[in-house]
């Protein structure tokens, strides 16, 4: 392929990294993770509520990594009540899995600039011919891509196995108990796959523009080398 198509396909690939950076920073500073709505279980067997009734007693709840707010309706109109996880809700949540999505975010962020680096070094410098060039390319972007599946799995967990939204409308309520009605991933979660996708993109521009996989060697020039060792 022509060097200036190689520097095309690098710099999308770089803008694209860098694109996956600010939206993973933007991500993690959003409550738009989850977004629900909570059943007021207790005031709703209490007048036995069916049907139309049971809006007076379905609040909303919304949060992130860090933040959230949650609208509790138990027939009297919505309260809201902004909540954060550190320090409050550290005793009821899972708290090693919801650090370690916080971690492979920032992870995902250092990757997703470094590989922006290099990609934007081999499009305009001389990469050499370890991590500045196909092997590091290959490198960063599957690191990213690696941890962008890793928050997607671990926070799937923590809401879905662990139940975070019912622990989350439960928090600090003595008489009343909240139980989950739905629920559903939001914009930031989704923004974790779309950087996900486009690392394994990246990979694949990178082959595309000519590169072997690291560590791939022809056989033809492994007999052609043999047969020039039996020669001497």
């Amino acid at each position: 392929m022509p060097a200036q198509q190689k520097k095309i396909i690098f710099c999308i690939a770089g803008v694209l990294s860098f694109a996956c950076a600010l939206g993973t920073a933007a991500a993690i500073g959003t409550q738009l993770w989850v977004k629900g709505t909570i059943l007021c279980k207790t005031g709703a067997l209490l007048v036995n509520a069916t049907g139309q009734e049971l809006e007076k007693f379905i609040g909303k709840i919304q949060y992130g990594l860090f933040h959230g707010e949650r609208v509790r309706q138990c027939g009297l109109g919505g309260r809201p009540f902004q909540f954060s996880f550190f320090p409050d809700l550290l005793k009821i949540i899972p708290a090693s899995i919801h650090v370690s999505v916080i971690l492979f975010c920032t992870v995902l962020i250092i990757f997703a600039l470094v590989g922006t680096g290099f990609f934007m070094f081999n499009a305009f410098g001389s990469p050499y011919e370890t991590l500045h060039g196909p092997v590091g390319l290959y490198l960063w972007s599957f690191i990213a891509c690696s941890c962008g599946c890793l928050i997607m799995i671990l926070f799937s967990s923590e809401v879905k196995i662990h139940h975070l939204s019912e622990k989350i409308a439960n928090f600090k309520e003595g008489s009343f108990t909240f139980k989950t009605h739905s629920e559903q991933f939001a914009n930031s979660f989704w923004i974790i796959l779309v950087c996900s996708l486009v690392h394994f993109l990246n990979a694949l521009l990178i082959r595309f523009a000519g590169f072997e996989f690291p560590f791939s060697k022809s056989k033809d020039s492994g007999t052609i080398t043999g047969a020039v060792d039996l020669m001497y």
